[in-house]
């Protein structure tokens, strides 16, 4: 295990209270390959001579969570479970409350490593854990490339601010992964009258039944599985056909040119630190002619615009409402917020896409049907939400609903900061318009202008 600054300790525990195995709760980065956190649990038991076990937590009442969330989770931590299997550690899933299900679990090991997410949900985890562990816990941040606090001690302002705090830090986080060797043998689950009990696989092999008894809010099947396997299939599929027109061809709306690994990092079944990775050493493999900016391109998005969505969740505890504005686009919404709205839609027409507008519509049934919506068109849908909501506390809160519950990559900082973007954030202000005020606009006329095939887009998502 390398790059001990993505480490960090939780609580006051200074030393191992038992001779028992070393415990590893899966929850942000359910994967094997590029996984700083496994590694570190891989070295800690290697080092102390001691078993690894690793667990999953299903927290049915996840907030926001559907039917469509957790079949795609559930595929993940299936497949991380069999390819940590093939390294001769053992894995098993549970079903519960993390923040007391890995509390009652701790007290049955000698220290505890975790992963790291960044949301109010995975805070209040970690405080329980903090402050109730039975044992020393780790939490090793393996979901970005630079680490949170390294790379800024504050929320930042725009992509500008932050690109520059991440390029100093950069070179030395992207770097290959080292991988240890575990020396230990299979660990059995904890086993104690008053310990849950994981879930047996069998339970498993009816993913739709077993879903409709937690009484999980159902939503049709994503056009995506889930898993590392597959994230790892869909890059290379994007490196080799997309990558080298990326920059020229991503914003387009009916040819479909993005990587499709927002939901694979969404739930951590890939690493940023792989995909850059792989992205740099397809295009040096290339002579890294033209491709170099192409490359350059999408390493924005994967790495400054990503990172300054999770700067903005880790230091902005308004991340999901609307007080999250910055001053300047709160108050000239404000000054805005009695003009007449031409068109009111409400919650029912908008999720199930009764617009007037056709490109919009499209952009709804998208992410209705297949789990994702097209990076360019998902900023037009925000700012239409914008337009015909009664006021802009409403409309941010219906954004922030919509895309939690229909996105297989909602409830995410880039969900989140997205739908913000849209109301102003990370943004300027521009020319004051009616309903906007000096919040950046976007209308169908301008989709036309700028993209002479919209309406194949339009038409690809009707009906």
């Amino acid at each position: 295990m390398s790059q001990e600054e993505r480490v960090r300790k939780l609580g006051i525990r200074k030393t191992d209270e038992s001779n028992g195995p070393v415990g590893y709760w899966i929850h942000a980065a359910p994967r094997v390959r590029y996984n700083h956190a496994l590694e570190y649990a891989v070295h800690l038991a290697t080092e102390r001579v001691r078993d690894l076990f690793c667990f999953f937590v299903i927290d049915p009442s996840y907030p926001g969570a559907t039917t469509r969330h957790f079949r795609f989770l559930i595929e993940g931590v299936t497949d991380t479970i069999a390819a940590l299997s093939d390294r001769g550690i053992s894995c098993a899933m549970y079903l519960g409350s993390p923040r007391e299900t890995v509390v009652d679990l701790s007290r049955h090991f000698s220290v505890l490593v975790t992963d790291r997410a960044y949301s109010r949900t995975h805070r209040e985890w970690y405080d329980a854990l903090r402050d109730q562990a039975r044992c020393p816990v780790y939490q090793v941040e393996s979901n970005v490339v630079v680490p949170v606090e390294i790379t800024s001690d504050k929320e930042e302002y725009s992509a500008a601010t932050i690109r520059r705090k991440i390029a100093r830090e950069k070179d030395r986080f992207l770097v290959p992964i080292r991988t240890v060797t575990y020396g230990g043998g299979p660990a059995a689950p904890p086993a104690a009258p008053d310990t849950p009990r994981p879930i047996d696989p069998r339970d498993l092999s009816d993913t739709d039944g077993f879903l409709r008894r937690l009484g999980i809010r159902s939503a049709p099947t994503a056009s995506f599985s889930g898993g590392e396997r597959v994230a790892r299939d869909l890059l290379t599929t994007f490196l080799e056909e997309r990558l080298q027109r990326y920059g020229s061809l991503r914003n387009v709306p009916d040819l479909d040119w993005g990587s499709h690994m927002s939901p694979y990092l969404h739930f951590g079944q890939i690493s940023p630190v792989e995909i850059a990775l792989a992205a740099i050493d397809h295009e040096a493999a290339r002579g890294g002619a033209d491709g170099g900016t192409e490359a350059e391109v999408f390493l924005e998005e994967l790495i400054v615009r990503r990172e300054l969505a999770i700067n903005f969740v880790h230091y902005n505890d308004n991340y999901d409402t609307y007080d999250s504005l910055p001053d300047w686009a709160r108050r000239t919404l404000d000054d805005h917020r009695s003009d007449p709205r031409k068109d009111l839609y409400t919650d029912r027409q908008l999720e199930n896409a009764e617009t007037h507008d056709p490109y919009w519509n499209a952009c709804q049934r998208e992410m209705t049907q297949r789990g994702v919506m097209h990076g360019y068109m998902r900023m037009y849908w925000g700012k239409k939400i914008l337009e015909w909501s009664a006021d802009p506390e409403d409309a941010y809160a219906r954004a922030i609903v919509l895309n939690d519950t229909w996105e297989l990559d909602g409830r995410d900082p880039n969900g989140w900061a997205g739908v913000a973007w849209c109301f102003g954030k990370h943004d300027r202000p521009w020319a004051e318009r009616p309903v906007f005020g000096k919040v950046r606009y976007m209308n169908d006329a301008g989709l036309r202008r700028k993209f002479k095939s919209i309406d194949l887009y339009a038409a690809r998502w009707t009906g």
